[in-house]
């Protein structure tokens, strides 16, 4: 693997499973360091010893990505270890639970808002400062194609991902004169935890014809493997997308190329 992010120090969020690993691991093999950050857990230190097994400098971070104090420290934990923070990738996120918009419950918006929302906003806020001392870098968030378009059955999430890259583009405006670049991208279904459980939502009795049903919406007839949008992540952290910045990438096999 090439080392085009030699020396980049990347905070992951979401990094204990699904797409977070494989973003862990390909930063790695590129030459970057990683500060990996999820709630506590197993899965998290497993992320970090998988990255440091590969050769690769890597620590896990335990934080709530709602919760300002922690996201302070997460980034406060970069800087200590590896002397200064270049890029963010905002990856943690939560599906919610599956049902109309009428009988979703309060708690449940709330809940996932605040950590696909709040825990965006709360990442740029704290990240950007130490971005911008080192003089740029970037900031990728995950939104989703259900942020460009309507979501029945999601109406949290798809709201949730809409604000995603609402924020991005006032934060590539905002953080543009001090070459911090921040970018949203957008991915179909991919093969992770999340989508096994929208899956059993939407049919308890058969989620694997969710899977037939939605892998066929997709014209290149598949989901996404966290692989695909790894390897996005690393493209725009890397130099070779220096001029790119406030999009809304779809990474999504063509499926709102419909």
């Amino acid at each position: 693997m090439s080392e085009r992010l030699q020396d980049k120090v990347t905070i992951i969020t979401g990094a204990a499973g699904g797409i977070g690993r494989e973003a862990a691991l390909r930063f790695a093999s590129e030459g970057a360091a990683v500060v990996a950050v999820d709630l506590p857990g197993d899965a998290l230190d497993e992320t970090a010893q998988l990255v440091q097994a590969a050769v690769g400098r890597c620590i896990a971070v335990a934080a709530d990505v709602t919760d300002e104090a922690q996201v302070q420290a997460y980034v406060a934990a970069a800087v200590a270890e590896f002397g200064g923070v270049d890029a963010l990738l905002n990856n943690a996120g939560i599906e919610g639970a599956v049902a109309a918009l009428t009988d979703t419950a309060v708690d449940n918006f709330d809940r996932v808002i605040a950590v696909n929302v709040c825990g965006v906003f709360l990442g740029m806020k704290h990240a950007a400062p130490a971005i911008i001392a080192r003089g740029g870098g970037a900031i990728v968030n995950v939104s989703s194609v259900a942020g460009l378009g309507g979501t029945p059955g999601i109406v949290a999430y798809g709201a949730s991902k809409h604000a995603v890259i609402g924020m991005t583009k006032t934060a590539a405006m905002e953080f543009a004169p001090a070459k911090v670049r921040v970018n949203a991208i957008c991915p179909s279904p991919v093969e992770t935890r999340m989508m096994r459980a929208l899956e059993a939502g939407m049919n308890p009795a058969d989620p694997e014809a969710v899977h037939a049903m939605m892998a066929m919406s997709i014209p290149l007839g598949r989901y996404g493997e966290p692989s695909d949008i790894a390897a996005l992540m690393a493209f725009l952290c890397s130099d070779e997308s220096s001029f790119l910045t406030g999009a809304a990438i779809p990474i999504d096999g063509g499926m709102k190329a419909r």
